[in-house]
């Protein structure tokens, strides 16, 4: 292996990299002139001690570690890709805890320990369209999460002003220092625990039309052109970590 290569595989570099990373997307925060909508719902849930699932999709997962109520414990389901590990060093800098896992392809065992978390009273982050995608296309596996737990998906995007989305399949939105930010929170959505199949896939639809909603408003509410998710004939229910 090259002396470069190493040198930036290494332990070293990683860790740090994720604090600057995790400094980053600090300082996006504090220079930010941020506003609300629909954030009595998720306020609703965490005043009554209620879990949830918090669904968004994996282009706007940059600021969603400031989504969240710092005094309520969450577990992001993190994929075993290498960006997924660095993703969740990066989010533990906000106290966020991860389970390594896919919900929906050979994820049995992590889907069984987020319904667990859920059952115990804690919450769930998810992005339905991680790892690898389709983009703004909700796999299966949160469905299965919800119905299995009997907790609501609670969909959330963010929008800034300033900001570039990036070329890559998700079309990842890297929010610049200072400008307006917005976040836009939907209405909770419920799986029966004794949904038929075509239930559920219902239940999918609705998921990824209302996470595309917020998407679309929080463009909207900052003057960004909406990203459009890909076309259905790519789409795959297989997914569903960072």
């Amino acid at each position: 292996m090259r002396p470069l290569k190493r040198f930036l595989q290494s332990e070293a570099v990683r860790r740090v990299s994720c604090w600057l990373a995790s400094l980053y997307i600090r300082l996006v925060y504090v220079t930010g002139a941020w506003r609300v909508i629909g954030g009595e719902i998720p306020e609703r849930f965490w005043r009554d001690g209620k879990p949830f699932i918090l669904a968004f999709w994996h282009g706007r997962l940059l600021m969603m570690p400031y989504s969240w109520d710092h005094g309520k414990t969450i577990h992001t389901l993190i994929s075993h890709h290498k960006d997924g590990q660095l993703l969740a060093r990066t989010v533990s800098h906000f106290g966020i805890k991860s389970v390594t896992g896919s919900s929906s392809r050979g994820g049995a065992s992590a889907l069984r320990t987020l319904v667990k978390i859920l059952k115990n009273g804690e919450y769930v982050g998810v992005t339905p369209d991680g790892p690898r995608g389709p983009r703004m296309r909700a796999s299966e596996g949160i469905i299965s999460i919800a119905r299995l737990s009997g907790a609501p998906i609670i969909p959330v995007a963010f929008g800034s002003t300033g900001g570039r989305c990036l070329s890559s399949w998700d079309r990842f939105l890297l929010a610049w220092p200072f400008g307006r930010r917005v976040l836009v929170w939907g209405e909770p959505i419920t799986v029966a625990r004794d949904a038929a199949p075509q239930d559920e896939e219902t239940a999918r639809r609705r998921v990824e039309d209302a996470l595309n909603a917020v998407t679309a408003e929080a463009d909207r509410q900052t003057g960004r052109t909406p990203v459009e998710p890909a076309p259905v004939s790519n789409a795959s229910s297989e997914g569903g970590a960072l």
